[in-house]
């Protein structure tokens, strides 16, 4: 971000030690420290914050799109109406293989001798 070469940061340094003087240069240097990490903090803080935004946008975005290819999905294979009777695993009603289909329920006792 920023291009500072050494001989820049030595310049820095020096006009410092003039300015501020030896003595109280270490006072001057814990100061702008603080500075630049409370700064850091903040734009750490900052970027957290937009990247959970960001993180949101696109998980309404996968949402809405899943719910329209679910939408296609269910408009284009519509669920077999005996399935709520027989359960999941309900075969198709074209798929008898040409045998006969069998009654679901037992057939009546009256056969049966009764005791």
């Amino acid at each position: 971000m920023f291009d500072v070469a050494s001989s820049e940061l030595l310049l820095v340094v020096l006009v410092a030690l003039l300015v501020i003087g030896p003595k109280d240069l270490p006072k001057a240097l814990r100061v702008v420290g603080k500075w630049v990490g409370k700064a850091r903090g903040v734009a750490a803080h900052f970027r957290s914050g937009f990247d959970e935004m960001v993180r949101q946008s696109e998980l309404e975005e996968l949402e809405k799109k899943w719910k329209a290819e679910n939408e296609r999905i269910m408009r284009e294979h519509p669920a077999d109406p005996r399935a709520d009777v027989l359960g999941d695993d309900a075969a198709p009603a074209d798929a008898t293989d040409g045998q006969p289909e069998l009654p679901m329920d037992p057939p009546p006792a009256e056969a049966a001798p009764k005791a």
